[in-house]
């Protein structure tokens, strides 16, 4: 093979990667206009509360389960869905019906030193899969830290806190878990 013919070979494979690059580009910009048969993602805007903690405007049409705790609160379930990813995410409101402001109780936040050291959250929550004989407790990230609501404080009278939880899911088999929170009753969640 001639010095001259591998010469034009590798110039032609660079025109071409050339071009190849610049036609990926060109087609990969965003339109200059919104398409009219595409919908328009809008989401509710956080609002503050009396207490001055954050709750969004939408509330939701049915709850799941209520589970009672101590001195007024209670932790309103809305939701247990599954997502593509193999997780479990519990969202729902705690809340205070009591007299008083209340502190939410160090327990929720269960007794694992890694994530009692990120504050008060709803650590200690679990699932229990009684049929499939598991207990699902609420992820953590690389650093230790739940995840879920965390930060949380004292909750006025009247008011409610936006919370969630993340688990691993269980399988699309099991369709009903028992949920555990320490101080507050157990409820059983239908998930979807």
């Amino acid at each position: 093979m001639s010095v001259r013919y591998v010469w034009n070979r590798r110039g032609a494979v660079a025109v071409v990667a050339v071009v190849s690059v610049a036609l990926f580009v060109a087609g990969c910009g965003a339109e200059e206009k919104p398409r009219a048969d595409k919908p328009i993602a809008t989401t509710a805007a956080p609002q503050k509360t009396q207490g001055g903690t954050e709750s969004t405007a939408e509330t939701p049409a049915e709850e799941m389960a209520v589970l009672k705790g101590r001195k007024g609160l209670e932790l309103a379930i809305d939701s247990a869905e599954r997502d593509a990813g193999g997780f479990l995410t519990v969202k729902g409101r705690l809340r205070n019906t009591g007299d008083s402001g209340t502190a939410v109780p160090a327990q929720v936040s269960g007794d694992e030193t890694e994530v009692v050291k990120h504050g008060t959250s709803l650590g200690g929550a679990t699932l229990v899969d009684s049929v499939g004989k598991k207990r699902y407790y609420v992820l953590r990230d690389t650093d230790g830290r739940p995840l879920t609501t965390s930060g949380l404080g004292v909750v006025s009278t009247d008011d409610a806190v936006e919370v969630f939880m993340q688990f691993p899911a269980p399988p699309a088999t099991t369709t009903e878990v028992s949920f555990q929170l320490p101080t507050f009753e157990p409820a059983t969640l239908k998930l979807s």
